[in-house]
């Protein structure tokens, strides 16, 4: 026999259900013993939690969803001059004090002049920016975020020497 030449029943036939002992659904029909899931006509509302605090209650009521995204800070055609013949990277950046750290991702967007040739070296750009630069004969470089360093020792594992402590006995 094949695979494609099963024979099966679109549907399992309904349990019939409370039609004596013998038929192994038979007294309380599945139902249990006494209880609100026992009755006829019984049905708990979507998130009823058995009369626990519902979880739709329980959730503070705030809507739409947080970004784990690292959202990029914006540096400024007009601020690069003071980068002349050098390579505005993150790391310089930061220590102008333009970006918040050089691990932040950074892209360049076009609001004032570029008059001076600069070399470029960030993780986005938005293309009019870079045609700026391009014209004031510098160059732009897409490059990847930089990664924080790695602390080499862990503060809560490091050793340190116990002062003997005195102890004095009652007599």
């Amino acid at each position: 026999m094949k695979y494609h030449e099963l024979k099966s029943t679109k549907q399992k036939p309904a349990n019939r259900v409370g039609r004596g002992i013998a038929a192994g659904q038979g007294k309380t029909a599945g139902r249990g013993t006494k209880g609100y899931g026992a009755r006829t006509g019984s049905k708990a509302k979507p998130g009823f939690a058995g009369g626990q605090n519902p979880l739709m209650q329980a959730l503070p009521k705030l809507p739409g969803f947080r970004s784990y995204r690292i959202a990029a800070e914006n540096v400024y055609t007009g601020q690069l001059d003071r980068f002349a013949g050098k390579t505005a990277d993150t790391a310089a950046l930061a220590a102008a004090g333009l970006i918040s750290s050089p691990y932040v991702n950074v892209k360049l967007i076009a609001k004032g002049e570029v008059t001076k040739k600069v070399t470029v070296q960030l993780q986005g750009a938005s293309a009019s920016a870079i045609a700026a630069v391009q014209t004031a004969g510098g160059s732009f470089e897409k490059v990847a975020r930089l990664g924080r360093p790695s602390t080499t020792e862990n503060p809560k594992k490091v050793n340190r020497e116990r002062k003997p402590q005195k102890h004095t006995k009652k007599v």
